[in-house]
């Protein structure tokens, strides 16, 4: 990413580098494995890895912005808005986004895999996927009455789970294979990943978790926590982990560090 961007100068560029520094990289993780899986070298998949790392630091851009959460920090450091301001944010948010389908296209594959993975990347990120659980998000908000658990389970597919789907199907999708196994594996991990962010806004530490917690409960937004209780969402996470890896069966012990990175989802402290 920080190549496509080193001719570039002023405070754009650089907002965009520095939304995009730091993170777990789960998602660019979860493209190289899916390819590796489906006999993809890490050098034609690695463009795909970068779109998405690409487009999810957009995403927290925007979603930092005081007309959305209004956070001060991310990752540990200033949001973009506070450390520029939010016309700047805006546009690092906006370039990011098309930074991350000139980064896709450039994928290693067939040329019908890379408009699969184009087409696909699209309505991950858009009102059908991402974006459109962020709008559900922001509605409950407002609300009259808390959503339900399948409500927020509809809801987090979408901001969530889109583009974690999409990283563990990207390999097949390059390979133009059956994207079956990795979707389900991806769908349990999404939610799983989800539960354990509800989790750390209550048990978490800030200056581990990187951003301010409590914000929920002091919203009085509906969680996984506050409706199955903190033993419920925790045993609701791990049942999806241990769903996730059965999903993986077909692969055997090559996709060990995708059950790994399953695991860790739960485990993280941030």
């Amino acid at each position: 990413m920080s190549a496509a961007l080193q001719d570039l100068t002023g405070p754009v560029p650089e907002a965009m580098l520095y939304a995009a520094r730091g993170g777990k990289g789960l998602r660019a993780f979860l493209v190289l494995e899916g390819a590796r899986l489906h006999g993809m070298t890490r050098d034609a998949a690695m463009p795909a890895a970068a779109a998405i790392e690409a487009l999810h630091a957009y995403s927290l851009v925007h979603d930092d912005l005081p007309c959305m959460d209004d956070d001060d920090l991310r990752r540990g450091q200033p949001t973009v808005h506070r450390k520029w301001d939010e016309a700047t944010a805006v546009l690092a948010g906006d370039a990011l986004q098309t930074l991350a389908f000139d980064l896709v296209s450039r994928t290693g594959c067939a040329p019908a895999a890379q408009v699969d993975l184009v087409r696909s990347l699209a309505r991950a990120a858009g009102v059908s996927g991402m974006v459109g659980g962020q709008a559900l998000d922001i509605a409950a908000e407002t609300a009259v009455s808390p959503l339900s658990l399948s409500q927020i389970t509809d809801l987090q597919a979408g901001k969530t789970g889109a583009l974690i789907e999409w990283s563990a199907t990207a390999g097949p999708r390059m390979a133009q294979a059956d994207t079956g196994p990795l979707g389900r594996y991806a769908r349990d991990l999404g939610l799983a990943f989800q539960i354990a962010d509800d989790i750390l806004d209550v048990e978490g530490d800030a200056a581990t978790v990187g951003k301010a917690t409590g914000k929920d409960a002091d919203a009085g937004k509906a969680t996984f926590v506050s409706l199955l209780g903190m033993g419920g969402a925790k045993q609701r996470a791990a049942a999806l982990v241990e769903s996730a890896c059965d999903a993986l069966s077909v692969y055997g012990d090559d996709a060990a560090p995708l059950r790994d990175a399953a695991a860790f989802v739960i485990a993280r402290k941030s």
